[in-house]
């Protein structure tokens, strides 16, 4: 039975709203050399440095680059900015390019995998521990893996507009964002489908033989069906103990209760680990999570945080400033990862998912059925007669995705109400011919290429990151433009030198104190 509801009609009546929507991207690609290898250099130094740069830095591997973009009020400017980013970062590689596949690259032997250097400072060594501790727990090779975050902030006075509760301990911004993060939990299966671009991956990734996929070519592994290989337990591989913990999305205290615990409760099999070996630091503790960030989830409540400050505090003190989606796939035919028409989609999708009615959900606030769903599509999303769980009685892939646009496609009237034209009409059209014919999906696309020209993953992908840097470097960039990142680099180096001067601690007591924190980081208490 469909529930969907057609958007309030004080959202109509308030316009302005809709372009005070607020969108970043965060965009991940590992250098590579010209071969398709995976760079072993250090992060360059025309670049700046990874700790304190704001717009680039580094994810889990000295080699996995991530290109930050600001906050900006319309989907054409903020790819822009990401275009930008590109084209100063292609200029300044040195016979590297960025490999535009979410699965890796033809990586070296699992512990030659460079992790990610942050200098010497306390804060630059939490940061790489941190990461050694994820070798330890999870392996290098996953690590590897990479994507697009793309984050939205609505404003508050949308929260009123739709009528949000409002809740005197979170606050209503905050019971509106974990609404939204709910129905992004039923619905998120349909993004997989309509953007997922990894249902391959080379035998060099897979590292054993026990996978379950199917030869495709040479070294090329896949599912026939699947959407996002990355997405999958192939990919994203949580733990024993992080697939036991099941945050609660029904409000924002019993959230963090539940993060807070994970982070200060040992495991006996990172116990057994220890936090030491020969003299160095290996992991930071032996908690279920070393840090908040170590939980993988397809979705986010965020909040910007200072130096030292746990995110479990900060949201505990002053509530969800903004969502983090975290499931997309990189789009193999854009320079940039992503395109301005997705964009456009994830802002109709995302304010969809804020506006409709949005149940609490049972099982103790997690809902397996979504998660299930999920793990059905990035498998077998392309399934010919695909069926999923829609509470309790089965229905259609398509039927249920041709409901979900027709209900979305509304909001993105209102979107192009507020910006002028019919671009998001547009961006919900095209997704509504890859429910028509899955051909049309990118992981559809991706294997049709791979068949097409006969060759192997590692290949095609190599072609097309070498078009893509080419394309990046042949436009130059505006002097001012080329000036202020070439400053930005220099006074982030500068900054990380600041830091490294400033510390008065040694590293012992800096993480003491920082894993101290968390005593006082819920200054609310959790609804059971």
């Amino acid at each position: 039975m469909n529930l969907l509801k057609p958007p309030p009609a004080p959202l109509a009546s308030e316009p302005e709203l809709l372009m005070q929507m607020l969108r970043g991207i965060e965009k991940e690609g590992l250098r590579v050399d010209h071969s398709g290898k995976l760079a072993d250099t250090p992060h360059p130094a025309a670049l700046g440095s990874a700790l304190t740069h704001d717009s680039i830095t580094t994810d889990y591997s000295e080699a996995l680059l991530e290109l930050i973009t600001g906050t900006h009020g319309s989907a054409q400017d903020v790819v822009a900015e990401l275009e930008t980013i590109h084209r100063f970062v292609a200029r300044n590689l040195r016979d590297e390019l960025i490999w535009n596949q979410s699965m890796p690259a033809q990586l070296p032997a699992e512990n030659e995998i460079p992790i990610a250097w942050y200098g010497t400072s306390n804060t630059g060594m939490l940061k790489h521990v941190y990461r050694r501790g994820l070798a330890m727990r999870y392996g290098r090779t996953m690590q590897c893996i990479a994507g697009i975050h793309y984050n939205l902030s609505l404003p508050d006075r949308l929260w009123e507009v739709l009528d949000m509760p409002s809740d005197p301990v979170s606050g209503r911004r905050s019971s509106g964002y974990m609404a939204l993060i709910r129905n992004f939990t039923r619905y998120s299966w349909l993004l997989m489908y309509l953007f997922g671009a990894s249902p391959a991956a080379s035998d060099n990734f897979l590292r054993h033989p026990n996978h379950g996929l199917e030869l495709l070519h040479g070294d090329t592994w896949y599912l026939p069906h699947a959407t996002s290989l990355r997405m999958s337990d192939l990919g994203y591989r949580s733990s024993k103990a992080q697939a036991e913990l099941q945050l609660c999305y029904n409000d924002l205290p019993t959230f963090l209760a539940r993060m807070h615990r994970a982070v200060s409760t040992p495991w006996p099999d990172y116990e057994a680990i220890g936090t030491h070996r020969d003299g160095e630091w290996i992991q930071l503790n032996t908690n279920i999570l070393q840090v908040e960030n170590e939980y993988y989830s397809n979705i986010r409540p965020k909040r910007t945080v200072g130096r030292g400050e746990r995110p479990v505090s900060a949201l505990a003190r002053h509530g969800i400033e903004y969502v983090e989606v975290r499931c997309l796939d990189i789009d193999p035919w854009m320079p940039t990862g992503i395109s301005v028409e997705s964009c456009r989609f994830m802002d109709a999708f995302l304010l969809f998912c804020a506006a409709q009615s949005s149940p609490l959900f049972p099982e103790n606030g997690f809902c397996k059925r979504s998660n299930n769903n999920f793990g059905t599509v990035v498998k077998e999303g392309r399934k010919p007669g695909l069926l999923l769980d829609r509470d309790g009685q089965s229905i259609s892939l398509q039927d249920w995705g041709t409901e979900l646009l027709d209900a979305i496609r509304p909001y993105a009237g209102l979107l192009d109400q507020a910006h002028g034209g019919a671009s998001y009409a547009d961006a919900v059209a095209v997704q509504q011919s890859k429910l028509d014919d899955s051909d049309n999906t990118p992981s559809a696309r991706l294997l049709a290429a791979l068949r097409k020209d006969n060759i192997g993953l590692q290949e095609f992908t190599l072609q097309q990151s070498l078009r893509h840097h080419e394309t990046l470097s042949a436009a130059p960039l505006p002097a001012e433009t080329q000036e202020e990142f070439l400053g930005k680099a220099k006074s982030s180096i500068e900054a990380q030198a600041r830091i490294e001067q400033s510390d008065k601690i040694n590293f012992e007591t800096y993480v003491a104190q920082y894993q101290e924190a968390l005593k006082t980081a819920l200054d609310v208490p959790a609804k059971n």
